[in-house]
């Protein structure tokens, strides 16, 4: 089982498994954890960081899958950490992205599943089980399968920054030295919604908005969106212009020739 439409095919199967717990704790009575530093400034979002028994059993469920299924390949995941992560395939979880919409009981949050091989993300899924959608790609193609059907996705144009639609999770990701610099982008934008996490990049992917701007993120937030992004011919990267496999300060667009310029916007910051 090594070819691209079995790996397809288990990351729906990964999708199925994660789902049961998942739902089983969305809106329901359940008991959150706080992972978060306690030494963070209290305008941090790092200050509160909330896991649930739902993150957790959505993860453990994943990991038994792969390990039974791939026992040569890695495993890096938000709750459980890493596993033999040096192998050339490695599988990158974050079970619930966007834990505070869950507790919250908006819908806004999903199960992240990606497939690096030799350190970069070759394949993606983007699950939302409670409205059924999912939206995968390998990097030169994306999908997207839900209520509206299946079919591919693509970005749409948008070369000016002035005419975008721009998606943060919160402002409230950026410090001190980055927050000047996402406000400067935000207001040459038609638009700014906030509260999307991991669906902010699929509604990027799918043509819906133009642009993503984050910081503060790890790999298991970024390694499944990256071949969704890209597949749908958007580009996804630092604010430096690396590769975004690592997380950190993270941009996406649909358009490559706005996000040249949304780089340059971001030019001052480089450390």
């Amino acid at each position: 089982m090594n070819n691209y439409h079995d790996y397809i095919s288990f990351l729906h199967r990964l999708a199925d498994a994660a789902g049961t717990p998942a739902l089983e704790g969305f809106r329901a009575s359940i008991h959150v954890d706080n992972k978060g530093r306690a030494d963070a400034p209290a305008d941090d979002a790092r200050r509160y960081d909330p896991v649930t028994d739902a993150d957790r059993g959505a993860e453990r469920v994943m990991r038994d899958l792969i390990e039974a299924t791939y026992p040569d390949h890695g495993i890096i995941g938000e709750e459980y950490g890493a596993l033999n992560r040096e192998a050339e395939h490695v599988w990158v979880l974050d079970p619930i992205d966007g834990t505070r919409s869950f507790i919250a009981g908006v819908p806004l949050w999903g199960t992240l599943i990606g497939l690096m091989r030799e350190g970069r993300p070759t394949l993606g899924m983007m699950a939302q089980p409670y409205i059924g959608e999912r939206f995968f790609g390998d990097g030169q193609k994306a999908h997207y399968r839900g209520p509206h059907g299946e079919g591919a996705i693509k970005t749409r144009a948008c070369p000016d920054l002035s005419d975008a639609i721009l998606f943060t999770t919160t402002p409230g990701l950026f410090n001190a030295e980055e927050r000047p610099l996402y406000d400067a982008v935000e207001h040459k934008v038609r638009l700014a919604r906030y509260g999307t996490d991991c669906y902010g990049y699929c509604m990027l992917a799918a043509g819906q908005v133009d642009l993503v701007i984050e910081a503060g993120l790890e790999t298991y937030d970024v390694a499944a969106l990256v071949p969704i992004v890209e597949g749908a011919g958007g580009v996804m990267t630092t604010w430096t212009g690396a590769p975004a496999t690592d997380g950190g300060r993270i941009v996406a667009s649909g358009d490559p020739a706005l996000h040249e310029q949304v780089l340059r916007d971001l030019a001052l910051c480089r450390s």
